[in-house]
This record gives C-alpha cells, sequence and structure tokens, in this order.
C-alpha cells in the first residue's frame, strides 16, 4: 500500500527542499534525457525553477508531441446526483449547504444521454455522484454503467471510494477509469477540511487507488485539489503516489488532474493556489518527468488558458461541461458542485483546437483496441 511510504516523508522536509533547490538541480534535472526521478520533480516545481518556464516548455511539448502527437481527447462530464453526506466545506454538494438534492433516475439518465449526444460526438464519459451511498450507492452506480455503455465506448467515474471486488465488477461492466482525489495530502489540513462523513477518514481514501489497481482498472487518476494547501507540497506527494502507482500497477494507464480550487461562498481560509504562470510550470513538470501519463485540464479553468496550456503538455480537456445533475436535458438549476469558467460549447471548443494545429479526438481508442 502507498501509506507503507507516505508515513516515512515527512511534510516539512518536503516543504524545505522544494524552497531550497537549487538552480543547479533544476539545470540538472532539465539536461536528463530519461529516467528522471520525484527529486527532479521537486526541482522542477520549485520557486528556483520559474526562471527556466520557456525551457520547461519547450522540452514539455516536445514530449508530448512525442508521446501523444497533436491530439486533445474530449471527454463529458455526467452528474448522476448531488446527494452527499460528506460535510467538506469548499464544496456546493456538501451537506451542510441547504439545496434540493437529487438523484437521477434510469429513465433521467437516459435523457442525459440524449441530450449529451446532441452536443457533439462525445463517446468518452465521465459519471460523477456525491458521496451517498444509501442513495446512490454500488448498485446505483452500477446501473448507471450499463446504462451508459450502449451509447459510449469510454466510460470513467469519478464517485464515492468502493471496494476493490466492487471496483473489479464495475470494470467488467465497462468502466474504463476510475478517478480518486486526495484533495490534500496534509492529514491534519485533509481533516479540517472534511470534518464529517466517511470522507473524513484520511487513511480510507488515501488507499482507493491501491483498491482500483489490484481490481485491475485500465486507467487510475488521482490529483490534489490545488488551493486547500502548499500547492507545490502537495504536488510532490501527489507525484509521489504516482511514481508508486506506476511501479506497482504497471498494467494499468495512469492521469493526472490538476483541478485550482477557486474562491466560493462560505470561505473561511486562504486559498494556496497556483498563479497561471506556476500551473504552467506544475503541468510542465509532469510531462518532464512523466512523458507518458495523461494530463487532463476541467472547465474550472478559463477558455483563455485552457487554449493556451493545451500546447504545452495536456492531452485531454472537458467540453461543455455541466456540474448539476439533470444540466443537460432536465433543468439548469444552481446545484452546482463548482462553477464551470470555459463556458464555451463543444463545437467551439473543438473549433479551436482545430486553429491551434491540433485533432480533437472524441473518442478513446487505446480502449476500442483493447476491447476488440
Amino acid at each position: 500500500m502507498f501509506s507503507s511510504i507516505f508515513s516515512k516523508i515527512n511534510w516539512s522536509a518536503v516543504e524545505k527542499k522544494i524552497t531550497t533547490a537549487t538552480l543547479q538541480s533544476v539545470e540538472y534535472a532539465l539536461r536528463k534525457k530519461e529516467n528522471l526521478n520525484i527529486e527532479d520533480f521537486a526541482a522542477l516545481i520549485s520557486p528556483a525553477a520559474m526562471p527556466y518556464l520557456e525551457t520547461m516548455a519547450k522540452k514539455s511539448r516536445e514530449l508530448t508531441l512525442q508521446r501523444f502527437g497533436k491530439t486533445i481527447q474530449l471527454y463529458l462530464p455526467l452528474y448522476l446526483s448531488n446527494d452527499c453526506t460528506n460535510s467538506c466545506v469548499y464544496c456546493g454538494f456538501s451537506q451542510k449547504n441547504h439545496i434540493e438534492r437529487r438523484v437521477l433516475s434510469a429513465n433521467e439518465i437516459l435523457a442525459e444521454i440524449e441530450a449529451i449526444k446532441k452536443l457533439g460526438s462525445f463517446e468518452h464519459v465521465l459519471l460523477v455522484t456525491g458521496e451517498s451511498p444509501a442513495n446512490a450507492g454500488f448498485e446505483y452506480i452500477l446501473n448507471a454503467v450499463k446504462l451508459c455503455r450502449e451509447h459510449f465506448s469510454s466510460i470513467s467515474i469519478e464517485v464515492q471510494p468502493l471496494g476493490m471486488e466492487e471496483y473489479a465488477q464495475l470494470a467488467e461492466s465497462g468502466v474504463n477509469a476510475v478517478y480518486i482525489y486526495q484533495e490534500t495530502y496534509r492529514e491534519e489540513t485533509y481533516k479540517q477540511h472534511h470534518p464529517k462523513g466517511k470522507k473524513s477518514i484520511f487513511e480510507h481514501r488515501l488507499h482507493c487507488p491501491d483498491r482500483v489497481g489490484i481490481a485491475g482498472v485500465r486507467k487510475i487518476g488521482i490529483g490534489a485539489l490545488l488551493g486547500l494547501e502548499n500547492w507545490r507540497v502537495d504536488s510532490f506527494f501527489t507525484a509521489l503516489h504516482l511514481n508508486y502507482l506506476q511501479e506497482t500497477y504497471w498494467k494499468s494507464k495512469f492521469s493526472v488532474s490538476f483541478p485550482r480550487l477557486r474562491p466560493f461562498e462560505g470561505q473561511t481560509f486562504e486559498l494556496c493556489t497556483p498563479s497561471d504562470r506556476e500551473l504552467v510550470q506544475l503541468i510542465c513538470a509532469y510531462r518532464i518527468c512523466f512523458p507518458d501519463v495523461e494530463l487532463s485540464l476541467s472547465t474550472r479553468e478559463s477558455a483563455n488558458f485552457r487554449d493556451r496550456a493545451m500546447m504545452l503538455g495536456l492531452t485531454t480537456m472537458s467540453a461543455g461541461s455541466r456540474t448539476d445533475p439533470g444540466g443537460y436535458a432536465i433543468s439548469k438549476t444552481e446545484l452546482t458542485q463548482w462553477e464551470v469558467n470555459d463556458s464555451r460549447s463543444p463545437a467551439e471548443i473543438e473549433e479551436k483546437i482545430k486553429q491551434n494545429g491540433y485533432d480533437p479526438v472524441w473518442k478513446d481508442w487505446d480502449d476500442t483496441f483493447n476491447n476488440d
């Protein structure tokens, strides 16, 4: 389990390592042609690396073109429910918020699918739920996957942590990827932001990618919510986690996302979000150190930033997102988990990708080949 490695690494020591990184350590990492390690990653996300951002961006772009070509894969999230038993202080679905709760029925899910198909050529859908075992638990998720499997070639899920056998059953039923974010790897801070509900159990969430890997799911997605803690240190631990997963579950593919926490109503703490330049630095550091990993950016980010970042190392983007259950076909409500920043239609995003000289990819071709 990753916890055996994680427990030996001190947060403050990592913070000092990153803060005191030297120009020489950055230059050494940039000179290396292959086999970069977690120490190189620490140097490339450090303040010392900022003067080398142009060099990092150039190297990141070259590696992305080598590994992925000029393609951007598009997906769309389908929110199935906003019912949640957790009290995450930064989330619109928190049980403390007095909002109308909705769990889509089978017919409503089919209506959403029909509406999504009219938006574009989407073949990759991400199913999202709040964490509510009683109302949107494993059986509900399994049924939703079966409904979607007839309409999409690739299905991913971002739901409550489940057991290994449940993940195995979902994979057998058509789930290609599981995304599970630790939010922050600093346990004290984690507990402050997750005071109630099953999500408040730090270790249970930390062990989840291991359960996904043991179950043999084809792709595992991880990440930290950039803003809860020192983003550089959280990113170091995310990279450490990624490195462990790659070595342990080498048959799976991996994805890293970069959700920047945006200001929200009721905010009571100072956000530690990276600036645009710092987020570019982080994206490039991942590509340089993990050249074969999928890097994804959601519609949390502005259209302008996403248009620029897609040429620096990204491989996957969401498009036309609604973050409320029933948002595509049933209603346009205020039941959102977070507010979309890039509100362009899928057609507009597709056109911009083409203008940048890239090919928009609607289908996960790897999955198609694996299932033939």
